[in-house]
């Protein structure tokens, strides 16, 4: 994708090649550094302060036969949060460093996906059908960057 400079604060240096400017790059690199931060808290926090002490108590809803299904969508669907927070982390970094590709640009968003498939299917061992829904997602958009 390329963009018009006097939109976007992008300088053209000699041979077309276009860069971010220094505030620009400087600044899209820190809201990727916040994003990262607030996904490491948001974690560790969150299963800390918040899941652990909801599993302690006795009326979780009983989901598929238990509550260890109910327990582990809570967590992943808590974490999933935090790998997307890291794929828009990934994306501001690559936007400090135009000129940015549309195949790029969904290839990040087909890993984001794919994390999330792999996550899903795992954590909740095949029985939360997300996991379908984000592989289907994942591939889509790798077949369309190509």
């Amino acid at each position: 994708m390329i963009w018009p400079a006097e939109k976007t604060n992008l300088l053209l240096l000699p041979g077309s090649v276009r860069h971010a400017a220094p505030a620009m790059t400087l600044l899209l690199y820190l809201a990727a550094l916040l994003l990262g931060g607030i996904g490491i808290a948001h974690s560790y926090l969150g299963e800390r302060f918040i899941l652990q002490r909801l599993f302690r108590r006795g009326d979780l809803p009983v989901i598929l036969g238990g509550t260890e299904f109910t327990r582990n969508t809570l967590r992943f669907a808590w974490h999933l949060t935090t790998v997307a927070w890291w794929g828009f982390a990934v994306l501001l970094v690559m936007l400090a460093h135009p000129p940015l590709s549309p195949q790029l640009v969904a290839r990040t968003i087909a890993g984001v996906f794919a994390i999330h498939f792999l996550v899903a299917l795992i954590a909740s061992r095949g029985r939360h059908l997300s996991w379908v829904v984000f592989l289907a997602i994942a591939s889509l958009v790798v077949l369309a960057s190509k």
